[in-house]
């Protein structure tokens, strides 16, 4: 039994590597990559600590490379999901009463495997599985996971301390609870980080989770799962499912013990499983907790005293690292035309000047979308951009799938600020701009905020004060991340917790205390030094 309040190590951020030419940290990543692409592993289900195979496998393909593959991954069937389920509830009997330090303890070394031993592996997993650059398979797989996992324990023990008052007659305490039954974790594909800060939170807290990763996450969720092992994760507190997300969802949101939601996703998507959550209601034991970030349709306005190289430079970065795969990925911008020529040469300069191709060759910029129904969808946007008259593509629109699937860096320019582009999210590498006024800056700021369901992130750029103060203010509930002369995207934990609203999510901000607290249950506890032995008050004299 601990007798003392333990210090946690101060959470720092996880320094990015350069991956230089010479460095030793390209050659030890270009070394991982070569081994398991050249390579072929199987992956099983894992569930009770066990690896469990269904036979019934899919193949997995480097989105850059699709003809070729790097190994199979086990299908679930309904009673592995309810073994699943069944396994995480006896392994909460004993986790759920571990004490916190032992829990932090784990998470703890699992940020120092990923920022020592495994971290070529894990960057290079997410090279292969997302088609993502060294720099982006960096900051995401490797450091932004460290981040998450050291600064989640530092969160932790903050939440801990915050107590109620007590007086000299009654001791007031709370203690901050795991939820009653297990939790439900569901992952993109985008970013390994949110792959295994999902279920990691919430199992940090107490909770036990059954994990469902995206099928074109699976390769790199691997590596996630092989640390939180050898970080002494106890069998059954993270279980891992893939397969049939409709049966997946079915079996776990039909279960009474079901206690509580961890999306990250399409916003459709989400509204279902809400949806599907409330028709079950009656069937908990307990409301359940529901927490989403979903989709965006994030913005760049440039006000008319901007700086035309850093408009374009915030458009090119923001709109196409990633392949415009983030969620906050810049898709609409909206230039005073007073800029506009200026900036749209920089960006065609900035576009044309991209190197496309894999990923293993560090000098490329942009690399393939995740699949083919993605590489569809955006090939049909652009192709009716090309038809249509109020719009045309300025640089950028082709495209080619033979090898992989690669979308061109596109650019779209529309006389109408609600065309299709503008108002629907396309998470590829295609941005839209509308050319405005530039005497008619508050006019579109209230434009800006009406076009779009969505209002996850946002940035506006300006010298003047007076319009950066404006554009705060009107575009208040347009972003749950707002950035001032800056790109849209890039948020770091410790630094900007991320999430939004509208149909955004319930931004419950990853990377901070909030999205913790979503996952305790508090009692309050009130200790009675000396207890009353009379029923009368005073006031009956």
């Amino acid at each position: 039994m601990a007798n003392a309040f333990f210090n946690v190590p101060i959470a720092v951020n996880e320094p990015v590597k350069s991956y230089a030419p010479g460095s030793s940290e390209r050659e030890e990543v270009l070394k991982a990559y070569k081994e398991m692409f050249n390579s072929q592993i199987d992956v099983p289900l894992y569930i009770n600590g066990q690896d469990v195979s269904t036979g019934n496998t899919r193949t997995m393909s480097p989105p850059h490379d699709h003809k070729h593959s790097v190994g199979t991954y086990h299908l679930a069937e309904k009673k592995h999901v309810e073994e699943a389920i069944s396994t995480a509830l006896e392994a909460r009997k004993s986790w759920s009463q571990m004490p916190w330090e032992q829990r932090a303890g784990i998470f703890l070394k699992a940020a120092e495997l990923i920022a020592g031993p495994y971290r070529a592996r894990i960057n290079a997993a997410t090279m292969i599985a997302q088609s993502k650059t060294i720099h982006q398979a960096e900051i995401d797989a490797a450091c932004e996971l460290i981040d998450f996992l050291r600064f989640n324990v530092q969160y932790m023990t903050d939440i801990y301390a915050e107590q109620p008052e007590s007086t000299s007659d009654a001791w007031n305490r709370v203690e901050y609870r795991p939820l009653e039954g297990f939790t439900y974790a569901v992952t993109p594909f985008n970013f390994t980080a949110i792959a295994g800060n999902l279920p990691s939170c919430m199992a940090l807290m107490g909770n036990v989770v059954v994990w469902k990763p995206s099928d074109s996450q699976v390769f790199s969720a691997k590596v996630v799962m092989d640390v939180f092992k050898e970080a002494g994760v106890p069998d059954g507190v993270i279980n891992v499912v893939f397969g049939d997300p409709v049966m997946i969802s079915d079996t776990i949101l039909s279960h009474p013990d079901f206690s509580g939601l961890h999306f990250t996703g399409s916003t459709f998507i989400f509204k279902e499983l809400w949806k599907q959550i409330g028709n079950n209601i009656h069937n908990y034991k307990t409301y359940p907790r529901i927490v989403g970030e979903t989709g965006g349709k994030d913005f760049i306005i440039a006000h008319k005293s901007a700086n035309a190289k850093q408009v374009a430079t915030a458009i090119s970065r923001g709109a196409f690292e990633l392949q415009g795969q983030k969620c906050s990925a810049a898709s609409r911008a909206y230039i005073p035309d007073n800029l506009w020529e200026d900036v749209k040469n920089y960006v065609i300069e900035d576009v044309n000047s991209f190197k496309m191709g894999s990923p293993e060759d560090m000098g490329n910029f942009i690399t393939a979308v995740i699949h083919e129904g993605s590489f569809d969808k955006l090939a049909k946007y652009i192709d009716q951009a090309k038809a249509d008259d109020d719009a045309e593509i300025i640089v950028g629109g082709g495209y080619d799938k033979s090898k992989g699937y690669f979308i061109e860096p596109t650019v779209i320019l529309t006389t109408n600020p609600k065309y299709t582009t503008m108002c629907t999210e396309l998470f590829g590498p295609v941005i839209t701009i509308y050319v405005y006024e530039a005497d008619k800056y508050s006019e579109t700021l209230q434009l800006l905020d009406e076009t779009s369901e969505y209002a996850l992130t946002g940035a506006v750029l300006a010298t003047d004060r007076y319009a950066i103060n404006e554009a705060t203010r009107a575009l208040e509930n347009s972003a749950g991340n707002f950035y001032i002369n800056d790109k849209p995207t890039g948020a770091v934990v410790g630094q900007q917790p991320f999430g939004g609203a509208r149909a955004s999510g319930t931004n419950d901000k990853a990377g901070s205390a909030q999205n913790l607290l979503r996952w305790v249950s508090p009692r309050l506890i009130k200790e009675t030094f000396v207890t009353p032995t009379d029923y009368r008050y005073p006031f009956l004299g």
